[in-house]
């Protein structure tokens, strides 16, 4: 019996090993990866989000940014990396899930995140300005839903 659980043990902290070396393989290791995976094109790479990419795309409001300059926390490397592994496994598993909603929809989470980085890009501009409302309450086409062709209510 003793036997048994140290080769569990073992296989457990092999295993663990092993899958932290594939974890700081894939995030510094191949070339450009992680770079590539914070392109647009990297996000619209799942056809849940190729809507929003065709709207960013073609009549986006910010279209000289990248989905995580609006849509991660910035305000420092670990919450953005955290935050985008967190979101990037929820989306993978949803996918492969089959649990995708037709109608994508922001979370609580992900609205305080844009509402953050629309302050932060747009600090001089809203000194003024109450902050209490979202900026999309009245900025409605940086929303990707209410941009350009594609525009709803």
């Amino acid at each position: 019996m003793k036997e048994s659980k140290t080769k569990a043990l073992k296989m457990v902290l092999i295993g663990g090993g092993l899958a932290l070396v594939a974890g700081i393989f894939l995030m510094v290791g191949p070339p450009q990866l992680l770079a590539k995976s914070e392109t647009p094109e990297f996000c619209a790479s799942c056809h849940i989000h190729e809507a929003v990419y065709e709207a960013w795309f073609h009549h986006g409001a910010h279209r000289r940014n990248q989905c995580v300059d609006c849509h991660l926390p910035n305000q420092n490397i670990p919450v953005h990396y955290a935050w985008k592994s967190i979101d990037g496994m929820k989306d993978l598993v949803l996918f492969h899930s089959g649990h995708v909603p037709d109608d994508i929809r922001i979370t609580d989470h992900g609205k305080s995140v844009v509402q953050a980085n629309c302050i932060r890009c747009h600090e001089s501009a809203v000194d003024m300005i109450a902050q209490d409302r979202p900026c999309w309450d009245c900025h409605r086409r940086v929303m990707h839903k209410r941009s350009g062709a594609i525009e709803t209510r």
